[in-house]
């Protein structure tokens, strides 16, 4: 079965912002990406807003509500106390727990293992408010575990790191995407389910969409630079049958 496509929906908020207003209009680009098929939503809402707000929050929850075809809702993002209330008070489908470092523009890695006492008691909260939970992670061993001894239901997989060896050569590609494989029967071997994000495109899924056990991918930069030459909703398609 192929694996399912939730669409992050980040950039039309960082598009919106520049200019202040409402357009492009977010809830308007989430139905274009549900109604050409995609399997969900995803929002990563920062401290500092400077993409998605908190009052999108809830907007986009309703709209993936009220889809004509069940659909998912996935917010990531840092434990913070304010953004895990906001969770709690919507309840998504799924929760994906992201670390975040000062400054960075974008998801650097995922979850360190020390990072375990921190956790535990957010994937509790969450699972006991009916949130999915999932946990962003490095492809390697220490960090795949961690997830499982959280008793979260799924990992996602940082995906940055194949996304670069792809572009370097075949051969690096193929030895990253081995590298991610391992981990993901790992993962799938301890009861999780496997998740991936970061940097895939329409050329890199040609092989990641291989991966053993692979559930979805979370995918936004790239599709919205698609959707500029060939129009949001056949991208969407175009992304839908790359996954096979």
């Amino acid at each position: 079965m192929a694996a399912k496509l939730s669409v992050n929906v980040n950039k039309f908020a960082t598009l919106r912002n520049s200019r202040g207003g409402s357009s492009p209009d977010l809830c308007q680009a989430a139905r274009v990406i549900l109604d050409a098929g995609a399997m969900g939503i995803t929002v990563h809402p920062r401290a500092d807003e400077r993409h998605i707000r908190r009052s999108d929050v809830a907007l986009v929850a309703q709209l993936v509500a009220s889809n004509a075809r069940p659909a998912e809702y996935n917010i990531e993002g840092d434990p913070r106390p304010d953004l895990m209330d906001l969770v709690c008070e919507v309840k998504p489908t799924q929760c994906t727990l992201v670390p975040v470092r000062p400054g960075e523009v974008t998801s650097e890695a995922g979850w360190d293992p020390s990072a375990r006492t921190t956790l535990a008691p957010i994937v509790r909260r969450l699972q006991s408010n009916g949130v999915r939970v999932s946990v962003f992670v490095d492809a390697n061993e220490a960090s795949v575990r961690l997830a499982a001894e959280l008793g979260a239901e799924r990992i996602e997989l940082y995906t940055e790191p194949f996304a670069r060896a792809f572009a370097e050569s075949p051969e690096a590609g193929q030895r990253s995407f081995e590298q991610f494989a391992a981990m993901s029967r790992l993962a799938h071997e301890l009861g999780l389910g496997v998740n991936a994000g970061h940097d895939l495109d329409l050329h890199n899924l040609v092989l990641f969409r291989n991966l053993p056990h692979l559930a979805e991918v979370s995918i936004g930069h790239a599709l919205v630079c698609d959707a500029l030459y060939v129009g949001l909703h056949q991208t969407v398609k175009n992304y839908i049958e790359a996954l096979g």
